[in-house]
């Protein structure tokens, strides 16, 4: 099992996911580094948490390199005995293959997969150093299926999976300390549907607004009941870590049927929001 205590460098971490990780990670001992492009809701986490931890807050965008290797170099001074690393940051992009310029995709995969790798690169040879360690790369449901109208989401989400899968094995076969769990949330109640960007050839409003009331009506597993799941996942050096009961069932799906399991799925999402239009559960 690997303890929780050290310190933690979180990005993504002034909202959702990582900001319920910050505080149950101080609940439990330790210290954090927390970077965000958000300064106002770093600092609003860091009142929150209070002086019961030592705190520092870094702006970062994890889509700029130098910001990720300033962000590394900054919570290692400050923070000599930091132990885990939470890759968290993420966007989304509303849209088609074919309704995304080549643009909005390279910034997707410049936050969603370039942050996660030169995150770990940046923290690696650190913790390496540390007689215990663990790195969490945040994937999704959408890096083990690939609905459609999210091409450049699941592309970045499977290369992340992909990515970490390797390292880990890197890592155990070189008897490394460090531990790697990539984690696979469904729906989470965070604002990241509601702060997308959509497609340039997406001239239809109204389907984002429905595409937005879709995934919130079905997002059911709070941030802190996500980031309570990873930290189980760290304290029992949990390869995979499925956050939610809808992220355990396309998993499991995806494994009978992996070549066809949307036909079942879309079936099932239609029966969901016809229940939720009736006043059914």
């Amino acid at each position: 099992m690997t303890a929780i205590r050290g310190a933690a460098a979180i990005t993504g971490a002034a909202s959702g996911i990582g900001r319920a990780l910050a505080i149950e990670l101080a609940h439990r001992g330790c210290d954090l580094a927390l970077a965000d492009r958000d300064e106002a809701g770093l600092k609003s986490l860091a009142a929150e948490i209070g002086a019961q931890r030592k705190i520092s807050v870094h702006r970062v965008d994890v889509g700029e390199p130098d910001d990720i290797a300033q962000f590394a170099a900054e919570a290692l001074a400050a923070h000599p005995a930091l132990n885990i690393v939470i890759n968290n940051a993420g966007v989304a992009l509303m849209g088609t293959f074919e309704e995304i310029d080549q643009a909005q995709m390279d910034w997707l995969f410049d936050i969603n997969f370039w942050g996660v790798v030169h995150g770990t690169r940046a923290f690696l040879p650190h913790l390496k150093a540390r007689p215990e360690a663990h790195i969490v790369n945040i994937s999704s449901i959408f890096g083990i299926i690939a609905p459609p109208g999210q091409s450049a989401y699941a592309a970045a989400k499977f290369a992340v999976r992909g990515f970490s899968e390797s390292v880990r094995h890197e890592l155990a076969v070189a008897g490394s300390p460090v531990r790697l769990s990539v984690v696979h949330p469904g729906g989470v109640a965070t604002s990241i549907a509601r702060s997308s960007r959509t497609g340039v050839g997406v001239t239809d409003n109204a389907r984002r607004a429905q595409a937005i009331d879709r995934f919130e009506s079905a997002a059911r597993t709070t941030p802190k009941d996500a980031a309570l799941r990873i930290i189980r996942g760290i304290e029992h050096n949990e390869p995979r870590i499925l956050i939610g009961n809808d992220a355990r069932f396309m998993d499991i799906l995806q494994r009978f049927r992996p070549g066809t399991y949307w036909a079942p799925l879309q079936r099932r999402l239609e029966k969901m929001a016809k229940g939720k239009s009736s006043g059914t559960q």
